[in-house]
């Protein structure tokens, strides 16, 4: 599955250039909140950038993985990054808080990518 090696090796790879700029060129100017809360994003992030280089390696093409694929992706760009902008607009003084209900949207995306998982390998030990 190319789209999710695509996608896991691009969310990786900015997983670490944002965990690096988190760690030297924010610490000191975010809060201590908002840099663990910028550090769960990355976290996060890197978590489902190696769950997709899994799938796109080893996962069969199927509906159910290409469903995931896109679950995975979009639920990071949704909880993560969201994470980031709160982040960063918080520290500029001007939060933007219609983002505050944008990454818990992320994360369920990320539940349900999970329980397709879940539900794949189940239905395969009652064949």
């Amino acid at each position: 599955m190319i789209l999710a090696q695509f996608f896991g090796s691009v969310l990786g790879m900015l997983a670490v250039i944002f965990g690096a700029f988190g760690a030297h060129a924010l610490k000191g100017k975010f809060s201590e909140e908002q840099l663990q809360s910028f550090e769960t994003g990355v976290k996060y992030q890197m978590y489902h950038a190696i769950v997709l280089l899994a799938i796109g390696f080893t996962a069969p093409q199927t509906w159910l993985f290409t469903v995931v694929t896109w679950l995975f992706f979009l639920g990071v760009l949704l909880f993560s990054f969201s994470i980031y902008l709160l982040c960063y607009t918080g520290y500029k003084g001007n939060k933007w808080k219609f983002l505050g209900p944008v990454t818990p949207l992320g994360g369920l995306l990320l539940v349900v990518a999970w329980g397709m998982i879940a539900y794949g390998a189940f239905s395969l030990l009652l064949i």
